[in-house]
C-alpha cells in the first residue's frame, strides 16, 4: 500500500487472520514521504532484461511480465470499525489483488477484506482499492468465499481505465514452472518477487474447517501483504492467488501457497451479483492408503482413502459408512483403522490422498455420489446424497 493510503488510513494495526502467517499486512511505512504511487514509473524491457527458459522451452522474461500486468494490480487497505468515532478499536488490514473484468470487478482473498470465523465471519466496513495511477477508489464487497479464501470486489470504471489480467488454466501448471509473484508485502507496494512452481495439488486450511484442494505451492517470497496478489506465468496469466506462508520465523522461508486459478474463477461464478458460496459436503476425516499399509491391514486395495472419523448426522453418517475403530503405529506414524476404505468415487479411482476432497469438491449439493468401499475385505457400493458444506463441523 503507498505511504499516501497508509498515511490516510493508519489508526489501528490488525492480524486479520493468519494461516501459518498468512499474507495479510496489517504493518505501516516507516515515514510518509513523497513517495507516491503518482511517481511509479512503468519498468522498460529490453533485449538485455533476464531470461529463463522454462522446462518447455519457453522464454520467462520477469521484467516484461511485470511491466505487462502491473497497471492490473491493485493495493487493498480494508477498515474495519468506525476509525473517526473509535480509532481505539477500529482495526486495518492490507493486502493486494487484480482486475478480473472491464466492469471494474477485482479479486482477493476473503480474509484480507473480512475478519471473524465460521458463521461470524464479516465483511469490513471500508475498503479502498489502489490503482498504479495513483487513484485510489471506495469498493464495493461484492461476496466472499471462506471455503476458497477469495473475495470479490467492485469499484466504479468512471475514473480508471481498467486493465484486466487473464486467469489461466491452474490444471496446467507444472513443477519447476518459472512464475512471478506481485503484491504489498510489509506496506512495500508494487513489489516483485520471482521464484518457481514447487508442487501443485496441495491442502492447505481454508477460513473453514476444510481445505482448499489443489494450492499451488511456490518458493517465491510471500509475506504479509502479499495476500490476494497475483501468481502469475510466463505469459502474464493468473495462475493463482498467493494466500498463505508456512514460517518458523513470522517471515517468508520459502513455503508459500496460492489459490488456484480454476478455484478463482468457480468462486467468482458463485458470488457474482450477490451469490452464496456452495460446495459439496460429505462428512468424513480421512487417511491416505498406501501399498505397504495395505499388506499390513490385508486390504485388497493399493491406494484408497481410511474413513478415520464420520461426522454424526452428516452424510456419510446418514448412509452408513462406518468408521474407525482402533489405532494403528506402522512405521512411525499412526493410523485410524478398522472403520470403511474409500476406493473411488463415481467409478473414478482414488488415487492420492487428497483425492476424495477434490472428487466431492466438484460436485454440488444435493448430487449423489456413489462410493466404491472395502468394509471387512468385502468390495461394497454406497450411494451418499451430499450436503451443502458447513463452516464449522462439531465434532464429539
Amino acid at each position: 500500500m503507498s505511504k499516501r493510503l497508509t498515511a490516510l488510513l493508519l489508526i489501528a494495526l490488525l492480524g486479520v487472520f493468519a494461516l501459518s502467517g498468512c499474507g495479510s499486512d496489517s504493518g505501516s511505512d516507516q515515514d510518509q514521504g513523497s513517495g507516491s504511487n503518482q511517481d511509479t514509473q512503468k519498468i522498460a524491457t529490453s533485449d538485455a532484461d533476464p531470461v529463463v527458459v522454462d522446462s518447455n522451452g519457453s522464454e520467462f522474461n520477469p521484467s516484461k511480465v511485470y511491466s505487462e500486468t502491473i497497471d492490473g494490480v491493485v493495493s487493498i487497505r480494508s477498515v474495519f470499525g468506525d476509525v473517526k468515532n473509535s480509532p481505539a478499536t477500529a482495526a486495518i488490514a492490507g493486502g493486494a489483488g487484480f482486475v478480473l473484468s472491464k466492469d471494474g470487478e477485482i479479486v482477493t482473498n476473503a480474509h484480507v477484506i473480512s475478519d471473524g470465523s465460521g458463521d461470524n465471519r464479516k465483511p469490513a466496513d471500508n475498503v479502498y482499492v489502489e490503482f498504479t495511477s495513483g487513484d485510489i477508489l471506495d469498493a464495493e464487497i461484492v461476496g466472499f468465499d471462506p471455503f476458497a479464501d477469495v473475495g470479490l470486489l467492485k469499484v466504479s470504471t468512471d475514473e480508471v481505465d481498467m486493465k484486466p489480467l487473464v486467469l489461466a488454466d491452474s490444471d496446467k501448471v507444472v513443477v519447476g514452472q518459472p512464475i512471478a509473484v506481485i503484491g504489498s508485502p510489509f506496506g512495500e507496494d508494487q513489489t516483485l518477487t520471482t521464484g518457481v512452481v514447487s508442487q501443485t495439488g496441495r491442502s492447505v486450511m481454508s477460513l473453514t474447517d476444510f481445505q482448499i484442494e489443489g494450492a499451488i505451492q511456490t518458493d517465491a517470497s510471500i509475506n504479509p501483504g502479499n495476500s490476494g496478489g497475483p501468481m502469475l506465468d510466463g505469459d502474464g496469466h493468473v495462475i493463482g492467488i498467493s494466500q498463505q506462508m508456512k514460517s518458523g520465523s513470522g517471515s517468508s522461508d520459502g513455503v508459500g501457497f496460492g489459490v488456484p486459478a480454476n478455484s478463482i474463477r468457480h468462486s467468482v461464478e458463485m458470488l457474482r451479483d450477490g451469490g452464496e458460496p456452495e460446495y459439496a459436503y460429505i462428512g468424513v476425516s480421512t487417511q491416505p492408503l498406501y501399498p505397504q499399509l495395505a499388506e499390513k491391514l490385508g486390504i485388497d486395495a493399493d491406494q484408497g482413502a481410511i474413513v478415520a472419523e464420520v461426522v454424526k448426522g452428516g452424510p456419510a453418517d446418514d448412509a452408513g459408512i462406518k468408521g474407525s475403530d482402533r489405532e494403528l503405529i506402522f512405521q512411525g506414524a499412526t493410523y485410524d483403522v478398522g472403520g470403511d476404505v474409500i476406493v473411488a468415487v463415481n467409478d473414478v479411482p482414488i488415487e492420492h490422498a487428497e483425492d476424495l476432497g477434490r472428487m466431492v469438491g466438484a460436485l454440488k449439493p444435493g448430487d449423489t455420489a456413489t462410493l466404491e468401499l472395502i468394509r471387512d475385505g468385502e468390495h461394497k457400493t454406497i450411494d451418499v446424497k451430499l450436503e451443502n458444506r458447513p463452516t464449522a463441523v462439531t465434532r464429539p
